[in-house]
């Protein structure tokens, strides 16, 4: 996945503003208890960032984003 696609997935299911919120202050444990922004920085692969994400809100992304 790049790294633009995983943003607009991000803004697509919580909207821009919450979007950036959750990837700079939400500490996610699939992610090692990093945030998005801290695993993205330390080269984490945007697919196992985006898994992290639908499993800490798997109500929130719908299926076809999965």
């Amino acid at each position: 996945m790049r790294l633009t696609d995983f943003w607009e997935r991000l803004e697509q299911v919580f909207g821009r503003a919450y979007a950036t919120s959750i990837a700079a202050d939400q500490v996610l444990s699939q992610l090692g208890g990093r945030t998005v922004r801290q695993a993205l920085a330390e080269g984490e692969e945007t697919v196992v960032v985006w898994r992290a994400v639908v499993a800490a809100y798997p109500d929130r992304v719908p299926a076809r984003l999965r």
